[in-house]
Order: structure tokens, then C-alpha cells, then sequence
């Protein structure tokens, strides 16, 4: 593993442990076995590293969902592709998504400016839109159905990881969760 990618698995780690403000920079070089310089070197400041680190696990997230998903799936298959797949690679990733929660439940959300995750972001908003233009969702804002569909994937994650369901059990809950969100929104 090269030092950079150290570097990200020890903030990550210890940022989940710690939280951001528990977490020192000399920590989290210390846990990846570099030298405090060399942390700057591809972070010049804690910050940096924070984002980095969200745009990183998020982009995996994005590359995880976007391979699940049939061009030829119409709207109703598309979002249960996207709300499901978020499901399972929160179910086999569960400290990369608590960091995305972390950072979402934080100031540092506004300070994200990639073009990457906006174009990820902005996909999903089109297709929400498209819905909207056929009549197959309601009318609502894009970005109130967006966060809407975010909240029940943040939601069920913590109930999920909260109870001792059987793996079985989990995807029957989770297929039950999209369809009472697909309910609400048509």
C-alpha cells in the first residue's frame, strides 16, 4: 500500500473512532507509520485530509452503485438498483459509510466542491427530474426527493446495524423500505 493510501486508512479509522476535533493529524500519521511532514505533503491541512477522504469513499460508493445499474432498467428499477446496492455497500463498508454520515452531519458538507460528486449527484437529479417531467413520481423538488431517498438509506443503515437480523431479514427489510419510499413518492 502506497503512503498516501495509508495515510486515508488511518484517518478514516480514526476519524470514525474519534470524531474529527478528537483526531490530531500527528495521530493519524503516527497510525499510518509516516512522518508527520510526509501527512502534509499530500494534505496541507487537516481539512484537506477530511475532504479528500469523503470525495474518496464517496466515489467508490458512486463506482459500487453506478456498475449495478441496467441503462435499459426503467425509473422504478433504477432508483431500487440505486437505494438497494447503497444498502449492501453500506452493510460491507460500515466505516466508509459512517464517515460519509460523519461528514454529511457536519460543517465540512458545505465544503464540498467536487465536480465529480456533482456529476454523480447531478445524474441522479436528472433521472429524478425525468421521473418528475413523466408523471411517474410527484411533482417535488429535486433535491427534496434526493434527500429523501439519502435519509432512508441513512435511516435503515442505522436500524439495520442497530438490530441482529439475519442477513436474509435485512434485504427483505431493505426491499420493504424502497418500496414504502416509492409509495410515498408516486
Amino acid at each position: 500500500m502506497d503512503k498516501q493510501k495509508e495515510i486515508l486508512a488511518a484517518a478514516l479509522k480514526l476519524f470514525v473512532l474519534h470524531g474529527f476535533h478528537g483526531t490530531a493529524t500527528s495521530k493519524i500519521a503516527k497510525e499510518a507509520g509516516v512522518a508527520n511532514g510526509t501527512l502534509f505533503h499530500y494534505y496541507a491541512t487537516k481539512d484537506d485530509l477530511i475532504l479528500s477522504l469523503y470525495l474518496n469513499v464517496k466515489m467508490q460508493m458512486g463506482a459500487f452503485i453506478e456498475d449495478k445499474i441496467s441503462p435499459n432498467d426503467d425509473f422504478q428499477a433504477k432508483f431500487r438498483t440505486q437505494f438497494v446496492q447503497a444498502m449492501y455497500w453500506a452493510t460491507d463498508h460500515p466505516d466508509e459509510f459512517q464517515y460519509l454520515q460523519q461528514v454529511y452531519a457536519s460543517p465540512y458538507a458545505a465544503m464540498i466542491q467536487s465536480e465529480a460528486i456533482q456529476q454523480q449527484m447531478e445524474k441522479t437529479c436528472m433521472e429524478i427530474q425525468q421521473a418528475i417531467d413523466l408523471k411517474i413520481i410527484k411533482p417535488l423538488p429535486v433535491n427534496y426527493i434526493f434527500m429523501l431517498m439519502s435519509s432512508h438509506i441513512f435511516g435503515l443503515n442505522q436500524y439495520l446495524k442497530n438490530s441482529d437480523f439475519p442477513l436474509e431479514k435485512q434485504k427483505e427489510i431493505t426491499a420493504q423500505t424502497f418500496d414504502l419510499l416509492w409509495d410515498m413518492l408516486t
